[in-house]
This record gives C-alpha cells, sequence and structure tokens, in this order.
C-alpha cells in the first residue's frame, strides 16, 4: 500500500429539497405556536355591536357590564338577570378598590333601558360609569 493517497469522500450535496425542508419546519411551528397564543383576550358571552364615539377610553381594573338587546345582561362575563344585577355589581364593587364600572351596550339597546341600567349601578356604590363606544368614522 505504500504510494497510495487516500482523498477523504466529498460531502453530498443537498438537493433543494433538502434545504428547504428546515425553513418549512419553522414556519409550520411558528403557525401552531401563533394559533395557540392567538386567543389571548377573553370574548363576551354574547354579541355585543356598541354605538359609535368620537372618542376611546379603555382604562383597566374596571367592572364591565354587558347588556344585550334580547334582555340579557353579564357582570365580569356571568350571566345574571336584572334583578341580581345591583346585588351582583355592589359585591364586586365591595371586593375591589376600584368603584369604576364599564357598560358595554349593543348599539340596537333602547337608550331609555341603558340608562335605567346604569342608574341601578349608581344606586349599587359605583361612583364612575363609562359607556364603551366603537370610535366613529369622520
Amino acid at each position: 500500500m505504500a504510494g497510495q493517497h487516500l482523498t477523504p469522500p466529498q460531502p453530498r450535496r443537498l438537493s433543494d429539497d433538502e434545504r428547504i425542508l428546515p425553513l418549512i419546519n419553522v414556519v409550520f411551528l411558528l403557525l401552531i405556536f401563533f394559533m395557540v397564543a392567538g386567543r389571548l383576550a377573553a370574548s363576551d358571552r354574547f354579541a355585543i355591536e356598541p354605538p359609535n364615539s368620537g372618542s376611546e377610553t379603555n382604562p383597566a381594573g374596571q367592572i364591565t357590564v354587558l347588556i344585550g338587546t334580547d334582555e340579557r345582561l353579564a357582570v365580569e362575563g356571568e350571566m345574571v338577570d336584572a334583578a341580581a344585577l345591583s346585588a351582583s355589581v355592589s359585591k364586586r364593587l365591595d371586593d375591589g378598590a376600584a368603584k369604576q364600572v364599564r357598560v358595554k351596550a349593543d348599539g340596537r339597546v333602547p337608550a331609555t333601558r341603558v340608562v335605567a341600567i346604569m342608574e341601578r349601578l349608581r344606586e349599587a356604590g359605583a361612583e364612575g360609569i363609562d359607556l364603551l363606544t366603537v370610535a366613529g368614522n369622520e
């Protein structure tokens, strides 16, 4: 074997399919991640279409009351009937430091009903009531 020179084996060239496979794996992992992490905000118990407004506020730490067109009410995502609304809000106001209540009413709910509910919230101990709306197009 004298005089024979061994050359190292040549690396195999990767085909186009083999080179793109890691990229496809990363894309699928990102897709799965965003599908799992994409739903971070809690949804409302029933569909609400708020009325339009020229201003926009959304402070944190307040109690949220939902008013539906079909007489449904929810306090912090928990369905309540009209008779239990004041007690539920009063209990939550007593438990927390905030005395603010956010009202998210469907735009088709009569204004007199919204005002009546806001008066009941005030009687339950709410010091401030914010009516949530959608920013309007100008």
